[in-house]
C-alpha cells in the first residue's frame, strides 16, 4: 500500500513540530534557578570562612570555597523589616517607606529632639517584588521562613509561602514544635523549626526540579528567642569563646543553620540541579553585639556603623562564576534584583531598581564602577545594652540621619543637630576616628552628593521639634544607663 504523499509531509510536520516543542521544553528547563538564602542577625563575623574562630560552620566554608566572597556586602538598613523591603523591591528605603520595625518613635519620648518620621510597616502592592518577577517570567516560586513586609507574600508574586506572615520572630520557645508562627503546620513535637524549613525547602525544589523556580529562604535563625539543640549547646559550653563570641546557645542556632545549608545544597547535587542553580548566601543586617561581637567592625544591628549594615554574602553558580575568590567592590543587597533579572533574561522587568547590575563583576570579571551608597533612617531605635552597643550615645542604636559611602568614605550626618561625623574606611575600619576637620574638601563633596539623592528619592528629614524633649532628663538618663 503506498502512502499518500499529503499525509507523509503531514506527519513529518507533525514530528517536526513535536521536535522542536521538545526542544523548546529543554530550552525552558535549562533556564537557571534561583535561590536566595537569607539568615536572620547573622552578623558579618560569624562564620569561619569570616574569620570566626567559635562557630563552626563547616557546610558554608566549603560554599565559600565555591563561590564568590563579597567582603564588602551591606544591607538595605540595619534591621530586619527595611532591610528585607529594599532587598526584595530593589529600591532603597525612602521609596517604599520602610524604615523599621513599628513604630518609629521608640525610646523614651523626654530623649526624643524630633518627631520621627512614620513609618509603613507594609510594602505596598503597588511595588514589583522579586517574588513577581520570577513568577511573570515562568518560574515557580516560594518563600519559606520570614517575611516580615506583609500578611500574604501569595500576594507578592510567591505561589508557595511557609511560615511567612508579618512577625519578626517564632515568639517565645517557638523554635520547637509546636510552633507559634501561622502558615506551618505543626511537626513531631520537639522538631527543630531550621530543620523544618529546610525540609520544606528541599521538598520544593524536588517538586520543581524539572521546572525553572525561585526560592527565597529566610530561616527565622539567628534572630531571638535564642534557642538551640542541647547537644550542641553542650558542645559548645565545653568550648572556649574568641574575640567576643562566646555564647553557646546563639552558637548552637548557627550550626544547625550550617548543617541545613549543608543538607539543600546536597540535595542540590543529588538531583544534578548544582551546575544550573545560582545560589546567594546572606544576612538581613548586623548581629547583635552584645551577644556576638563582630569586631573590628563597629556596633551592630539597628546602627549604621559598620557592625549595623555590613552583612556575609557568598554567590556560588558553579562552572558560571569564579570560585574561591574574594570580591571587595562594595554592594548591596539591592544588587541582586537586578542581577537576577539579567541572569534569567527576563522579559517582564521591574521599572525601577536602585541596585546595579552585578553580572558583568559576577560573569565578566569586571570591576563595578565607583558609586555612591546611601541609608536613610528618620527614625528612632532605642539601645540594646547600652555600654555594649557601640552606638553614637548611649540611650539609642539610632538617632535620625543619613549615610553615604564613596569609596573609602563614610559620612555620617544627623537630623537632631546637623552634627556630622566622617571615617575613612581603609585606614579606620571600626569608624573610631572622626576626621571631618581634616577633609573639610571631602566633607562638602559628601553632603552635596547626599542631599542631592535625598532630593531625588523625596526622602523626608524630621526637622519638627518634639515638645516632650526634656534635655536636664536626657542628661540624667544617659548618667545612669551608664552607672548600670
Amino acid at each position: 500500500m503506498k502512502s499518500h504523499p499529503k499525509s507523509v509531509l503531514f506527519i513529518c510536520l507533525q514530528a517536526i513540530v513535536l521536535l522542536l516543542a521538545s526542544c523548546t521544553e529543554k530550552h525552558v528547563a535549562r533556564r537557571p534557578n534561583v535561590i536566595l538564602i537569607n539568615v536572620d542577625d547573622l552578623g558579618w563575623k560569624d562564620l569561619g570562612f569570616m574569620g570566626s574562630h567559635y562557630y563552626e560552620t563547616p557546610h558554608l566554608d566549603q560554599f565559600s570555597k565555591e563561590g564568590l566572597v563579597f567582603t564588602n556586602a551591606y544591607a538595605g538598613a540595619s534591621n530586619c523589616a527595611p532591610s528585607r523591603a529594599c532587598m526584595i523591591s530593589g529600591q532603597y528605603g525612602p521609596r517604599h517607606g520602610v524604615y523599621t520595625v513599628s513604630p518609629s518613635d521608640r525610646g523614651d519620648p523626654r530623649t526624643r529632639r524630633v518627631t520621627a518620621v512614620k513609618n509603613e510597616d507594609t510594602l505596598a502592592d503597588s511595588l514589583y517584588t522579586l517574588g513577581e518577577m520570577f513568577q511573570d517570567n515562568g518560574y515557580a516560586t516560594a518563600t519559606i521562613g520570614k517575611w516580615h513586609l506583609s500578611d500574604d507574600p501569595t500576594k507578592m508574586g510567591f505561589d508557595l509561602n511557609v511560615a511567612g506572615n508579618h512577625r519578626g520572630n517564632p515568639g517565645k520557645d517557638g523554635y520547637f514544635s509546636p510552633y507559634k508562627v501561622s502558615n506551618l503546620v505543626n511537626g513531631p513535637e520537639g522538631e527543630y523549626l531550621t530543620d523544618r524549613l529546610t525540609n520544606e525547602a528541599i521538598g520544593f525544589v524536588k517538586h520543581h526540579k524539572e521546572d525553572p523556580f525561585f526560592l527565597y529562604l529566610p530561616f527565622y535563625t539567628v534572630h531571638s528567642p535564642l534557642m538551640g539543640k542541647h547537644d550542641l549547646i553542650d558542645k559548645y559550653k565545653a568550648k572556649s569563646g574568641s574575640d567576643g563570641q562566646e555564647h553557646p546557645v546563639y552558637a548552637a542556632m548557627v550550626e544547625a543553620m550550617d548543617q541545613n545549608v549543608g543538607r539543600l545544597l546536597k540535595v542540590l547535587g543529588e538531583l544534578g540541579l548544582e551546575e544550573n542553580t545560582m545560589v546567594v548566601f546572606t544576612s538581613d543586617n548586623g548581629g547583635i553585639r552584645k551577644i556576638s561581637r563582630q569586631d573590628p567592625l563597629r556596633a551592630g544591628k539597628g546602627s549604621y556603623y559598620e557592625g549595623g549594615i555590613r552583612v556575609p554574602m557568598v554567590i556560588r553558580f558553579p562552572g558560571k562564576i569564579p570560585a574561591g575568590k574574594k570580591v571587595v567592590d562594595p554592594v548591596l543587597q539591592m544588587d541582586l534584583f537586578p542581577t537576577f533579572q539579567s541572569l534569567i533574561q527576563a522579559e517582564k522587568r521591574s521599572s525601577r531598581v536602585d541596585g546595579v547590575d552585578l553580572a558583568p563583576l559576577l560573569f565578566e570579571g569586571k570591576e563595578l564602577p565607583q558609586r555612591e551608597l546611601y541609608w536613610h533612617f528618620p527614625i528612632y531605635l532605642e539601645a540594646y545594652s547600652p555600654k555594649d552597643d557601640q552606638a553614637q550615645d548611649p540611650l539609642f542604636r539610632t538617632r535620625p540621619g543619613s549615610v553615604i559611602r564613596y569609596g573609602k568614605w563614610k559620612l555620617h550626618e544627623y537630623f537632631e543637630d546637623g552634627s556630622l561625623a566622617l571615617y575613612n574606611l581603609e585606614e579606620d575600619l571600626g569608624e573610631k576616628h572622626n576626621v571631618i576637620e581634616k577633609y573639610p574638601e571631602v566633607v562638602i563633596d559628601l553632603c552635596e552628593r547626599l542631599k542631592a539623592w535625598r532630593g531625588s528619592t523625596h526622602a523626608p528629614v524630621p526637622i519638627k521639634q518634639n515638645p516632650a524633649f526634656d534635655q536636664a532628663f536626657e542628661t540624667m538618663k544617659i548618667k545612669q544607663v551608664m552607672q548600670k
